[in-house]
């Protein structure tokens, strides 16, 4: 006798051996058992599911001397000639093979008859999407109303390649994607049956090469059971199936995580070596930084992370030391090169160029991490430059307005800006210096009104301070500007003007109107254009300031309004 491959060895025989479809075979159930079975049922769903092995279980069940029955004996003569696959009254076809109209005007003339000895004639149609549409078109009038005696069972992979006019006279079940842990569990089962000794990670690497085909699991089982006598180890699976160890996962995604360039090439020069794909290197990577994601952000990931327990924990450990925007990054250049490396005719090249572009990911702060940030960094600009600045950055035009609260000063640190050294230096060398100007007296009024500004307006006030009062009246102050442009232009808005009018009227007790003048003695830059508003915007858009908030908030500046 010729040996029986395990797929047909241990093949289900009733519906509550049928492995993780118990939505198909509950309900199955409960109509044979009340008496509801539709006339034709479509089965649908990937390969090596248990489509074949319902339909046959669903003929047994109707055509069983004991019932209909959900439970078959699998005793009679019906139920035996059903499992051994040449019962007179079930008739298996093939789809691809049987797909001309004169075929099916065949089977509608033998549906006519009675069955032999069973109460059902059933018809089993396995890859029914492969008939032509004119067959198709011959069994609609059957299928809809057959003989009381017919039960269609059709079964495929691709139901949408079916017309919509036969799948509204079937009863559609579509099964499931068998779950890794499942098939693992009914794998330990039979090579406990069979007597055969295996390291438990073998059933998982076999488990995972089925992609939920428990057919697929059982015929690679099958190939390994006979690579050794003894035990079999995991390297010997590894070996035989050609398939990649999880370590060279686990150590690549740690030199990805790690930003480690050279650790990356050498992982993927040594899968390489070891001839495997790298296409399907680059898809279990992904899978795996989609598991730490889930480890990160799921509560109870054992349950979504199909793998052995040791490998769940040590995924569990290795999110935890990871913030889930930095895995997202990572997931998302991954998803945008993977349509590079599937269709690369270098693949390598590919994975590895995907790879380094995960190492220019700069990690994204949490967003309470970001606004501990915006605080501090708020706080900074109250009291004076940001630690970061560099010392000889730019000042913003709207200085007044940025910083309000900024003691009287030359500029940030100490220092005088490299923009504005030159014509501070030229404005000094235009008028006498500090220490020999005339002291102003206590009791002078506009040294009163720059005191008052001071303590309310320290920019304007400051500002005032390089300025020079050279003509009073009793209703009118002139006075001379001797600081920059941006100087003259922040005295002359509006705002600070209104804040200048309060304190003259606060300490001459009436209305005193102020005008700003530029000096007139020569020097480098008194004929000098003032600078225009775009001149202004161009230079607060380029602060470091505003450069730091585009950086962390990777956003872009829309406008600058000036006050």
């Amino acid at each position: 006798m010729s040996y029986l491959v395990l797929a047909r060895k241990y093949r289900p025989q009733t519906f509550e051996e049928v492995v993780h479809q118990d939505h198909v075979t509950r309900t199955l159930a409960n109509a044979v058992q009340a008496g509801r079975v539709a006339h034709a049922v479509l089965l649908s769903g990937p390969r090596g599911t248990g489509k074949t092995t319902v339909a046959r279980i669903l003929a047994k069940a109707m055509n069983c001397q004991k019932g209909p029955t959900p439970v078959p004996c699998n005793a009679c003569r019906s139920c035996t000639e059903i499992t051994r696959g040449h019962a007179a009254d079930v008739y298996e076809i093939d789809g691809a093979s049987n797909n001309s109209v004169d075929q099916v005007r065949e089977l509608r003339e033998n549906a006519r008859y009675m069955p032999a000895y069973s109460p059902y004639k059933i018809y089993i149609i396995d890859e029914v999407h492969m008939l032509s549409p004119a067959a198709f078109n011959a069994l609609l009038k059957t299928l809809e109303e057959p003989p009381p005696h017919v039960l269609f069972i059709f079964a495929t992979t691709e139901p949408n390649k079916i017309p919509a006019t036969v799948l509204s006279r079937c009863q559609r079940h579509d099964f499931r994607r068998i779950d890794t842990r499942s098939i693992v569990t009914h794998m330990e089962t039979i090579i406990s049956k069979e007597n055969v000794e295996m390291d438990p990670e073998c059933l998982w690497v076999i488990a995972r090469e089925a992609t939920g085909g428990m057919r697929d699991a059982l015929s690679l089982l099958d190939q390994v059971m006979t690579c050794a006598e003894e035990k079999i180890t995991l390297e010997q699976v590894l070996n035989l199936l050609g398939v990649m160890d999880r370590k060279v996962i686990f150590d690549l995604s740690r030199a990805v995580l790690e930003k480690d360039a050279p650790g990356i090439l050498e992982r993927v020069h040594e899968a390489y070596s070891r001839g495997y794909d790298m296409k399907r290197l680059f898809f279990d990577l992904l899978e795996h930084f989609r598991n730490l994601m889930v480890a990160k952000t799921s509560k109870n990931p054992r349950t979504l992370v199909d793998l052995p327990a040791g490998e769940v924990e040590q995924i569990v450990e290795t999110a935890g030391e990871i913030s889930p925007a930095y895995l997202n990054q990572i997931i998302d250049i991954l998803l945008k090169e993977e349509s590079a490396v599937r269709f690369s005719s270098l693949p390598r090249i590919a994975l590895e160029m995907a790879l380094v572009k995960t190492l220019e990911v700069i990690p994204a702060l949490p967003i309470e991490a970001l606004i501990e940030k915006l605080e501090a960094l708020r706080g900074e600009i109250t009291a004076g430059a940001p630690k970061n600045a560099p010392a000889q950055a730019p000042l913003p035009p709207s200085r007044a307005e940025l910083e309000p609260e900024m003691p009287p000063g030359p500029g940030r640190n100490g220092t005088l800006p490299p923009a504005d050294a030159a014509s501070i230096a030229d404005a000094q060398a235009s008028y006498p210096e500090p220490e020999t100007r005339p002291a102003p007296s206590p009791g002078d009024p506009w040294d009163r009104v720059v005191q008052i500004l001071s303590e309310k307006t320290p920019s304007l006030a400051a500002s005032l301070s390089k300025c020079k009062r050279i003509r009073e009246t009793e209703a009118e102050i002139e006075v001379e500007v001797h600081g920059n442009g941006y100087d003259f232009q922040a005295l002359n808005r509006k705002k600070n003007k209104t804040a200048l009018a309060k304190a003259c009227q606060t300490v001459y007790g009436r209305t005193m109107t102020v005008y700003f003048v530029r000096p007139e003695k020569d020097n480098p830059h008194h004929d000098q254009k003032p600078e225009t508003q775009n001149d202004i915007k161009n230079k607060a858009i380029q602060h470091p300031l505003v450069a730091e908030a585009i950086r962390i908030f990777g956003g872009t500046v829309v406008d600058v309004k000036l006050l």
